[in-house]
């Protein structure tokens, strides 16, 4: 997948359909002069529904198309006729989709499965034709009720892809070169940081033709948490991961405070990660000899299972395999379960803002740049100028 195509983010706009008005009608035809209240209630209006479709791996259908509406519920009619209640807007979205309140943050819902169905806005309920208020004291009433209003609200959907082993790593650490050698998977490598600015994922084969899922998200540094680098808006990707995967190069000045670091920076994002199983691999290994990886050994941490492995000269990437299995078929790793705490819309758009926008005319805002703008340069190339 092209790393432009990748969307894991978008904010929409969403309306239900506002529900139809009850009609306030009377029957007339010849020889009944008072043929009493025939008018018939108002339609529903659409609902906006969320479906889960596992052919879908990104939110790119969904990128420019930032306002959806549902249509409104058809007026009641004469003769007890009701309205037509107005077309459901269905919007499909891969699965591990979660949805939270675009002015709040607040978690509203997530699609976990293929064709589940959740009514994210209600259409508003019809009115009630002046039929439905007969009495024997009130045979004559002169009123209906109008439709219930349209619900609005602002809608953010994130993707979380679903994986069964997260890489979580410094830039360069050799997550992309791991991927590349257990899976078909070709990312990007370099030698230079930041090479991977998308989630990768990959499907590792095991033995007895058994396999699992491993997902490499970009590098993430000490400060991500305040917005450094990258920041940690793709840790969301390896929230439902059963193991997570540490991995820190055999040329590090301290493997043990790289590691601590980045169990701290995970649990600034989310202090739920911390409970997941962990497997910490020792990568760029094809330059130590047994000796001296015997005396690394004692400068590991304790409180996690470690491994020594070189993706260029094979080593440990079978033992890594073995390891990563075991923790998988654990029976406290079958569900995956994670609470998702509100987001903060500020630094998330902040975070977002940053990505590259191939739309239609752009427009410049001075006041939200450092140095002068020579506005006679953009004049005739499709640019907007704005105070």
């Amino acid at each position: 997948m092209a790393q432009g195509n990748f969307i894991d983010y978008v904010k929409i706009f969403c309306r239900s359909g506002k529900g139809g008005a009850g009609s306030m009608h009377f029957h007339r035809a010849k020889y009944v002069p008072k043929g009493g209240p025939d008018g018939g209630d108002g339609g529903r209006g659409g609902h906006i529904i969320l479906q889960g479709n596992r052919n879908l791996w990104t939110l790119l259908h969904l990128k420019y198309q930032k306002h959806i509406f549902a249509t409104n519920g058809g007026n009641g009619g004469e003769s007890r006729s009701f309205g037509k209640d107005g077309e459901d807007k269905i919007i499909e979205v891969p699965l591990g989709t979660v949805c939270y309140d675009g002015d709040t943050g607040e978690y509203l819902c997530e699609v976990k499965e293929h064709g589940e169905k959740i009514i994210l806005l209600k259409g508003g309920r019809g009115g009630l034709g002046n039929w439905n208020f007969r009495t024997a004291t009130n045979q004559a009433p002169r009123y209906a009720q109008p439709g219930e209003p349209a619900i609005e609200k602002n809608i953010i959907l994130q993707l979380k892809v679903l994986a069964d082993v997260g890489l979580v790593g410094f830039p360069n650490a050799g997550k992309s070169t791991l991927l590349s050698v257990v899976s078909a998977a070709k990312p990007e490598i370099a030698d230079y940081p930041f090479t991977t600015l998308t989630p990768q994922l990959g499907i590792v084969s095991y033995r007895d033709n058994r396999s699992f899922c491993m997902a490499d998200i970009p590098g993430i540094i000490e400060g991500a948490a305040e917005g450094k680098g990258l920041g940690l808006r793709f840790l969301r990707h390896i929230e439902r991961n059963a193991v997570l995967l540490f991995m820190v190069p055999a040329d590090s000045e301290d493997i043990r405070r790289d590691y601590q670091i980045l169990l701290s920076e995970l649990e600034k994002y989310n202090p739920e990660l911390l409970s997941k199983e962990r497997v910490l691999a020792i990568t760029k290994c094809d330059m130590l000899d047994e000796v001296m990886m015997t005396q690394m050994e004692k400068e590991l941490p304790e409180d996690v299972r470690c491994v020594f492995i070189s993706s260029v000269s094979g080593l440990g990437i079978e033992r890594l395999k073995d390891m990563l299995w075991e923790e998988l078929q654990k029976e406290s790793n079958q569900v995956i379960e994670i609470s998702h705490a509100p987001i903060d819309i500020k630094k998330i758009e902040k975070e977002e803002d940053t990505d590259t926008i191939d739309d239609e005319p752009q427009t410049i805002y001075l006041n939200e740049v450092e140095e002068e703008w020579d506005l006679e340069k953009y004049k005739g190339i499709g640019w907007d100028t704005q105070d």
